[in-house]
C-alpha cells in the first residue's frame, strides 16, 4: 500500500508539474520552449530580405525577437536562422494617430510586466508629421494593442522625432529619440507609457545622428547611432558610429574626447565590396560564453532589390571601444552565439 500511495503521488506530481509548465509556456512567465545549447554557423547576412531598422530582445519564452520597419516580428533560437511572425498589429488596433504615416523602426521592451513597443509613425520626407507612439502586448509575438502617440514633433518642439530607444536607469524610464536635428531623451512616467509631467526635451548628440541605441557596460554608457543616408540602395552612405559618456545624459565623446554634441564621432561599421548602407543597429545581446553581438540592417551589392537585409556581427572591445571585424561586415563564414537554451 505504501508503494501504492508513492506511485500515485509521483504520478499526481509528474502530472501537476507537467501541467504548470504547460501553463507557465502560455502565460509567457520566462520558462523557455527549448531546451539544450544552440550555436549555429552563419555568413551574412542572416535574413536576406527587407528587414530594416532592426530591434531586438529576447523574450520570456526564451526565444530572440526582431521587430524591423513595418513592425514585422522575426523569431529566432540563436540570431542566426529567422522565421517570420507576421505583423504586431491587425486591422483592428492599427495606429493611426498621424494619417497617412508609416511605421518606422520600433524598439520592443519588457517593462512592468508587459512588451511595450515604441513605434513611428511618419511620413517620408518630413520633420514635422511624425511622432512615436506606444502599444503593448502579453507576448513578444503579439498582438501589440496601440496607445496612441507620446511624442509628435511638431508639439514637443523636436523636429524629426523618430527612432526611440528606451532605457532604464535606478528606477527611472527614459525615452532617446531623434534624426538628424538632434537626439534627445525625455524621462517617461513609471509605467512607461506617457511622458512624466514636467519632464522636457534635453539634447545629448547633435545634427549628425539617427538610430540611437544607448548600451551599458562597465564603467560606460555607449551612444551608438547612424550617420549618413539609409535608403538610397548601393548609393547610401549609412555608417554605424558610436560616442561614450561616463553618465547616461554625456556628455558623449568619441576616442579624441570630441564631443557628439559636436557632432563628433567614432566609426564602427561602414560599407565594404559586399554591403553598402551599414546601420541602424539593434540592442546589444550578450551570449552565454560573454560574446557581445548585434543586428544591423545594410544593402547586398549583389541584390539592391532584396532591400536592407539584417546583418549579425560580433563585438569586440578594445581599450573599452566597441570593434566589429575590420570596421566592415564580415562576409565570411563565422560562428555565431552560443547560448544553453
Amino acid at each position: 500500500m505504501k508503494n501504492l500511495n508513492l506511485n500515485i503521488k509521483s504520478t499526481f506530481l509528474f502530472v501537476l508539474l507537467g501541467s504548470l509548465v504547460c501553463c507557465s509556456s502560455s502565460k509567457d512567465d520566462g520558462a523557455p520552449v527549448f531546451g539544450g545549447a544552440v550555436s549555429a554557423t552563419y555568413t551574412n547576412p542572416v535574413y536576406k530580405s527587407d528587414a530594416p531598422d532592426p530591434t531586438l530582445i529576447r523574450g520570456r519564452d526564451g526565444y530572440f525577437y526582431a521587430y524591423t520597419t513595418g513592425s514585422v516580428i522575426h523569431k529566432s533560437q540563436d540570431l542566426v536562422n529567422w522565421t517570420d511572425e507576421g505583423g504586431a498589429f491587425d486591422n483592428t488596433v492599427f495606429p493611426s494617430f498621424l494619417a497617412g504615416g508609416s511605421l518606422w523602426a520600433p524598439d520592443v521592451q519588457y517593462v512592468n510586466g508587459k512588451y511595450v513597443m515604441y513605434y513611428v509613425l511618419s511620413k517620408w520626407g518630413e520633420i514635422y508629421q511624425n511622432g512615436i507612439g506606444v502599444a503593448t502586448a502579453l507576448k513578444p509575438s503579439g498582438p501589440f494593442t496601440d496607445l496612441g502617440s507620446i511624442l509628435i514633433s511638431k508639439d514637443c518642439g523636436v523636429l524629426n522625432s523618430i527612432d526611440p530607444c528606451y532605457y532604464e536607469e535606478n528606477g527611472h524610464k527614459y525615452l532617446f529619440w531623434g534624426s538628424f536635428q538632434g537626439i534627445y531623451y525625455i524621462e517617461l512616467t513609471a509605467n512607461g507609457l506617457k511622458v512624466k509631467s514636467g519632464s522636457t526635451p534635453v539634447k545629448v548628440a547633435g545634427t549628425a545622428f539617427e538610430g540611437t541605441m544607448i548600451y551599458k557596460r562597465n564603467n560606460y554608457y555607449y551612444l551608438f547611432a547612424s550617420i549618413g543616408s539609409c535608403c538610397d540602395g548601393l548609393n547610401s552612405t549609412y555608417k554605424t558610429v558610436v560616442g561614450r559618456s561616463e553618465s547616461l545624459f554625456g556628455p558623449y565623446v568619441n576616442k579624441n574626447g570630441d564631443a557628439m554634441l559636436n557632432n563628433a564621432y567614432t566609426k564602427v561599421i561602414e560599407a565594404n565590396d559586399a554591403f553598402k548602407g551599414t546601420g541602424h543597429n539593434s540592442e546589444i545581446i550578450t551570449d552565454d560564453k560573454g560574446e557581445t553581438w548585434f543586428l544591423y540592417h545594410a544593402y547586398r551589392a549583389d541584390d539592391e532589390k532584396a532591400g536592407r537585409c539584417m546583418l549579425l556581427d560580433k563585438i569586440s572591445w578594445v581599450d573599452d571601444w566597441p570593434v566589429v571585424n575590420d570596421g566592415t561586415p564580415t562576409t565570411t563564414k563565422q560562428q555565431g552565439p552560443y547560448f544553453k537554451n
